[in-house]
């Protein structure tokens, strides 16, 4: 009977049973993808992360798939992973050696307590959808995106799976029991990392789609990630240095008053910001010719600076846009399923106070290609080539992504995806255009927006000290989900006081931590703010010692950007982003996976930011494998050792590795 049950298709394995089908095939290098539904066939065509199997590095693992089937089980190994299915349809994943690192989790007694996987019916061909795995001693978990709960090591969390300002969700579980899991679904849902097993769910989708991989090294899970969702490009060169940008310049000589100010001084600066608000109307995505009245000499002037323009683009649409009749008739724009249509109520430049909104919908390719007609119409032409995408969650309002429908399916099926679809409308527009350094400022993501050229900052976060020491631990494990290019708004977006020694002080800090994040980009609403522009947030405006500091600080970015460039080739070969944990590099140091304020810059740098207002020292572990070289005292230190390290204000605490050299001082 139980032989029956199975069968081989093509290199796949197929278990039926009842109305149940289990299909478990190769999908990359030592990776299996996982499919269940109970509707009549698994489906192709469902928008999700992972790339077709014929697609590059993917397919090297299909050839020497081995499946086995006797009266016990059935078996599938792809390189060094094999999964285990029992008669009754239960699933284990086992390594190279032969060691279980994944299980379902199944009842002691059966039909007692909950089943490993469950497939609720909600409605036409959809399920609520929950998948069920056994704990294990010392267990930890990293990846899914960026959170602000404050943990490096999720273990004990409970994580949304859905976009919000500051939350991106990356459903890709790195653990350091030697796998990793994509839950390969775009819908609304959670993960439940408890101490008495994990627990995925999903709100609503068709058939449970998961994939999974094994590694030696967090790094080859990585390399298997990307392989399979994809590989971001290399950074565009410019993009390795300083980005100016403040709650919005609101005239083009405002801006070019700063861009020119930063030339006087002799300051480095590759990129500045056209914030929001620079636009005739939210939709008409072109700029307003009163505050705005000659694009072009703007862009040429500041190119002749060796400074390139970023504008940010919002996908929200008002009523009163000269393109709102056309996405409205083309079906360009979500809708919702039942109450008013449009999805956010928010002001824009007319009429004067709050007006309803629209999101465009970029899951359809036609509102896709719409929309970047209007971005090369109105920016490309004038040599803007890099924008920002803020808003992209999408930010609706109120968050009820069961009331919106999208060309791609229902919002609950699919809502996450829609950051991915929208920088596919940019890196596509722009490589039509026979663009090939391209990158977008992103507020979200998913799996596999890294294909797509999308950078990612962690949000309108708080300016405070605690907010500071948040993203460091999301800005570590949004590098475990396959995005290597992110930052942070360089002291915090909300409520900074230039006029404050606690802001003065912190501002510093995160500047010096800024330095050592893959991109380095400062930005903030500063009080006292003025006509919704926010107060001065260049480098000259918190006072003459920070200034003195920060001052050094983008000269000492300009002497590493050759050493930063290294990093970016890597991470586009290997997916090893720039910056990540301690443990990336040293996983055999079980201390290292203790660690969650340090972190390793490229394989020669570790870098101990100063986290605590006040603080003028701080401990910093060594990991065991390297001799370390304090960079400021030159003293040499053997590995496997907790030091107490001097930091002044103007210094990070920061060593080399094995005797690397880097231009860190002046």
């Amino acid at each position: 009977m139980s032989r029956s049950r199975f069968q081989r298709d093509g290199a796949a394995l197929v278990w039926r049973h009842k109305h149940e089908i289990l299909r478990i095939e190769p999908w990359g290098n030592d990776s299996l993808r996982v499919r269940v539904t109970r509707n009549a066939a698994i489906a192709d065509d469902l928008p999700q992360a992972l790339l077709p199997i014929e697609a590059g590095a993917a397919s090297a693992g299909n050839a020497g798939a081995e499946i086995e089937i006797d009266e016990a089980g059935a078996s599938i190994r792809n390189g060094g992973i094999t999964a285990e299915v029992s008669a009754i349809g239960g699933v284990r994943f086992l390594n190279a050696a032969g060691e279980v690192v994944l299980a379902d989790q199944q009842p002691e007694v059966d039909a007692i307590g909950p089943a490993a996987r469950e497939l609720k019916p909600i409605g036409g061909s959809l399920y609520h959808i929950e998948a069920r795995f056994e704990p294990q001693d010392g267990e930890r978990f990293y990846g899914l995106g960026q959170q602000q709960h404050g943990h490096l090591d999720q273990k004990g969390c409970v994580v949304e799976l859905f976009q919000r300002n500051t939350m991106v969700s990356i459903p890709f579980l790195l653990s350091n029991h030697g796998y990793g899991l994509l839950w390969n679904h775009p819908g609304v849902g959670r993960v439940q990392l408890g101490a008495n097993g994990t627990r995925w769910v999903a709100a609503a989708a068709q058939q449970l789609d998961m994939w999974v991989t094994v590694g030696a090294t967090p790094a080859a899970i990585l390399s298997n990630y990307v392989d399979a969702t994809g590989h971001a490009p290399v950074l565009p060169e410019w993009a390795a240095g300083f980005w100016q940008c403040k709650l919005r310049y609101r005239t083009q000589d405002e801006l070019l008053a700063v861009a020119r100010e930063h030339k006087r001084r002799g300051l480095p600066l590759d990129v500045i910001v056209v914030d929001f608000f620079h636009w005739t109307l939210q939709g008409d995505w072109k700029f307003d010719p009163e505050c705005w009245p000659d694009p072009e000499a703007m862009v040429r002037e500041l190119a002749e600076m060796g400074v390139k323009v970023m504008v940010s683009v919002w996908p929200t649409v008002n009523p009163l846009s000269e393109n709102f009749e056309a996405m409205d008739a083309g079906g360009y724009l979500l809708r919702t399923e039942r109450g008013v249509e449009p999805q956010r109520y928010f002001i824009d430049n007319r009429p004067e106070g709050r007006v309803y909104l629209y999101f465009y919908d970029p899951s359809n390719p036609e509102a896709r290609a719409f929309v970047w007609d209007r971005i090369r119409e109105n920016y490309y032409k004038y040599g803007i080539k890099v924008f920002w995408l803020d808003a992209c969650e999408p930010e609706l309002a109120p968050y009820e992504p069961e009331n919106i429908r999208y060309h791609a399916g229902p919002g609950v099926e699919v809502t996450n995806l829609y950051p991915r679809f929208n920088q596919q409308t940019f890196f596509d527009g722009l490589r039509a255009e026979g663009e090939d350094e391209i990158i977008t400022l992103c507020r979200s993501a998913w799996a596999g927006s890294q294909r797509y050229g999308a950078a990612v900052w962690s949000g309108d976060i708080a300016s405070t000290w605690e907010s500071f020491r948040r993203q460091v631990r999301g800005g570590l494990n949004i590098g475990l989900s396959g995005i290597p290019w992110w930052t942070t708004d360089i002291g915090g977006f909300h409520a900074g006081d230039p006029r404050t020694s606690y802001f003065r002080e912190l501002i510093v800090r995160w500047f010096q931590y800024g330095v050592f994040c893959p991109l380095f980009r400062l930005h903030g609403v500063r009080e006292p703010g003025a006509d919704g522009s926010g107060a001065d947030n260049e480098i000259w405006s918190f006072g003459d010692e920070a200034y003195a500091i920060i001052r050094e600080l983008l000269f000492l970015r300009e002497r590493l950007r050759p050493y930063i460039m290294d990093q970016m080739q890597a991470a586009h070969e290997t997916g090893a982003p720039p910056m990540r944990p301690l443990f990336f590099d040293f996983p055999e140091d079980g201390a290292a996976y203790e660690v969650e304020d340090a972190y390793m810059f490229g394989p020669d740098l570790l870098v101990a930011p100063v986290l605590h207002e006040g603080a003028r020292s701080r401990e910093v572990y060594l990991p065991v494998g390297a001799t370390w070289t304090d960079v400021w005292s030159g003293e040499i230190y053997a590995g496997g050792q907790i030091l107490t390290v001097d930091a002044p204000l103007e210094r990070i605490p920061l060593f080399l590795r094995d005797g690397a050299s880097l231009p860190i001082k002046g």
